[in-house]
């Protein structure tokens, strides 16, 4: 199973591939949503670990076109900072936050 993660910060990244490896997933990482999305266009996923604030871009902007490549992909939104306006903006785009 392949697994991406695309998260800002580089010690998440790191910490979360790890894990996932130890685990015997094959894993990914992006720093921008851009390269997740150029990546997407030539490789299909199983999950994705999508950051709610990638720097400067917007992770349900992000998931969005995420969707519209492969509509069925299960895609887990993460963040440091909870925000009740974002979780509810994600469940109404059928996206689960952890």
């Amino acid at each position: 199973m392949k697994i991406f993660i695309a998260d800002d910060e580089p010690e998440i990244r790191k910490s979360l591939k790890e894990i996932l490896e130890d685990e015997n997933f094959e894993v990914e990482t992006f720093a921008t949503g851009k390269t997740l999305l150029k990546q997407l266009k030539n490789d299909r996923p199983s999950l994705i670990l999508l950051d709610v604030w990638l720097g400067k871009e917007d992770g349900i902007t992000i998931l969005e076109e995420c969707k519209k490549i492969y509509p069925t992909l299960p895609i887990l939104m993460i963040s440091g900072h909870g925000a009740i306006e974002i979780a509810v903006a994600a469940t109404k785009k059928e996206l689960w936050i952890f």
